[in-house]
């Protein structure tokens, strides 16, 4: 099903078309075909294994799809390797955050310029000034940081390779409501700043508000698709993901 309407963001970066991935014999991703325009925000939703990390997994190299493509900046890159695409520009915030805990907040900013071999003071700065809380934890170990300050640096090493589109998997995950409200404020600075973000959110509510369209999946199909303003009114998102009768 599909609510169609034009943005005037602009054209498509990144394509994936009739992905069909598999854990084992596990067929996890049946036939998902999204876009993402550049300059957009899009939110993918879905219960817990309807397939949205596998899609963002998928896109960023760590899985190769056994059919269909993955399509970024008009080359075919779905059997690249996870490296580089980071080098080509896809960034990837995992689930989970996956920090190194026992690198610096700098040490780890820093490791997540891996494939740069440009200055990169500028872009530690940038990051320091989306996230002030990290400035003054820059010496600290990333273990030793409380789950938002980690959520953060996660956000900000993935940024730290200059994405031109960015995979944020769960980025509100196990955070109180007020870190909830920074951390999705941040996300849209981020676009407005020229990123293009792939969302993955189990926070329906926050991620329709920032997001300009979306995607639901359920067991690995995508069953709804349409600008955010109007999946947020849709009766089916509301019941099943915003709680509302």
């Amino acid at each position: 099903m599909s609510i169609t309407s034009g943005n005037g963001v602009g054209e498509a970066m990144l394509r994936i078309d009739d992905v069909h991935t598999y854990y084992g014999h596990i067929h996890a991703l049946q036939g998902v075909s999204i876009e993402v325009r550049e300059g957009e925000i899009v939110t993918l939703l879905g219960a817990n294994g309807a397939g949205k990390t596998t899609t963002l997994k998928t896109i960023s190299g760590l899985l190769h799809p056994r059919a269909g493509s993955v399509v970024f900046e008009g080359r075919d890159v779905s059997h690249t390797d996870a490296h580089l695409l980071v080098r080509a520009g896809i960034g990837h915030a995992p689930e989970g955050r996956r920090i190194f805990s026992r690198l610096t907040v700098l040490e780890n900013l820093q490791m997540g310029a891996f494939t740069r071999k440009d200055r990169i003071e500028d872009d530690v700065e940038w990051v320091l000034s989306l996230f002030p809380r990290l400035r003054e934890r820059i010496t600290q170990q990333g273990g030793t940081l409380s789950g938002g300050e980690q959520q953060m640096l996660a956000i900000g090493r993935a940024l730290m390779s200059k994405p031109r589109v960015l995979l944020l998997d769960e980025p509100s995950l196990g955070l109180s409501p007020i870190l909830i409200q920074t951390v999705f404020q941040t996300i849209k600075k981020i676009n407005t700043e020229g990123t293009t973000i792939l969302l993955v959110e189990q926070n329906a509510l926050q991620a329709l508000a920032v997001a300009h369209r979306g995607y639901v999946l359920q067991t690995g199909k995508v069953v709804l698709t349409g600008p955010a303003a109007d999946l947020r009114t849709n009766e089916m998102v509301r019941k099943a993901y915003l709680g509302e009768d």
